[in-house]
């Protein structure tokens, strides 16, 4: 099995550390209380913990869009649904299976997820709908978690599964439903263990917001948005490329791999720019040109040497 080592990060791409650990010391301490009360008091003490390694030199993208506008389907088709219909929603209690071609298949307590040594990262995230965010994750690398249960030999592909709850998700009830749940998502197993790739638990330097994919989210930055499943209960790696919802709902305009490229059109938009959100609208001047892998090509390119990645959108 390949070993993967962090790409080495300009000092330009790094903020200065006394910046972002008085920002980080601030947000953790404000979220204490309520973490507390939350029956998680030591997610507080593992944000705080929490060291920076990755991060670019953008404008942060501020905290009420972050956690205002978004998608989660789960919780309604509006992008202020998530944050107006998650109230209640219980991330706690909460466990995430890990099965498949492992050699120690293990169901993970919150708790124990939250010991693993947690990072910032502040990434870009891309969305296929051309808007983009600069965020603030804590989280810790998804290869970390797959090293615990020891992946097999024939493994290829991690799939991932989100939450059914129709009486905490009102998106999961009623006669319509957008999507068929529960929602999947899948990476190939280089994908996975890449050192880019995590399972979120903060954002801000605070717990995951119910909105946000709480209690744990996948980040992929490189990819689009509809890669990073939220409210994850199980991973099972496979042999086979597992099913991904907006793959099997929308084939025609939606592939497995969703690498985000600037010169590979959605069927119904461009991809070639994108709207920063809190910087502009959609067709003013603040939009900016679409970077190939979401500017992280350095990183991963190299994940799909001989690849035609036009047919793989």
């Amino acid at each position: 099995m390949p070993v993967y080592r962090p790409p080495r990060i300009p000092a330009r791409d790094i903020t200065p550390e006394h910046l972002f650990f008085n920002r980080r010391s601030f947000l953790a301490t404000a979220a204490g209380g309520m973490l507390a009360a939350a029956g998680t008091p030591a997610l507080a003490e593992a944000l705080k913990a929490a060291e920076s390694r990755y991060t670019v030199d953008e404008k942060l993208t501020p905290e009420k869009d972050v956690t205002s506008y978004n998608n989660f389907y789960e919780f309604g088709l509006g992008k202020g649904d998530p944050a107006a219909n998650s109230e209640k929603f219980k991330p706690t209690p909460w466990t995430v299976k890990v099965d498949g071609l492992v050699g120690k298949p293990k169901e993970f307590g919150l708790e124990e997820l939250l010991a693993m040594p947690l990072e910032d990262r502040v990434y870009r995230m891309r969305c296929v709908e051309a808007w983009s965010m600069v965020i603030p994750w804590v989280g810790f690398p998804l290869s970390a978690l797959l090293d615990k249960v020891e992946p097999l030999g024939d493994a290829k592909y991690v799939a991932f599964e989100t939450i059914v709850r129709p009486e905490e998700m009102p998106g999961q009830s009623g006669y319509f439903q957008s999507l068929p749940w529960p929602y999947l998502e899948g990476l190939r197993l280089d994908e996975a263990r890449h050192p880019l790739t995590i399972l979120s638990v903060g954002v801000y330097g605070k717990t995951l917001p119910n909105q946000n994919g709480a209690p744990i989210r996948l980040v992929v930055p490189w990819k689009y948005g509809f890669k990073g499943i939220k409210s994850i209960v199980r991973i099972t790696l496979t042999d086979k490329q597992p099913p991904s919802t907006w793959n099997i709902s929308a084939p025609q305009e939606y592939g497995f791999y969703a690498n985000v490229n600037p010169e590979v059109d959605h069927p119904r938009w461009s991809q070639a720019s994108e709207n920063r959100i809190g910087e502009g609208g959609f067709f003013g001047a603040n939009r900016r040109p679409t970077l190939p892998f979401n500017g992280y090509g350095e990183e991963v390119a190299s994940l799909y040497a001989g690849m035609d990645l036009r047919a793989n959108y």
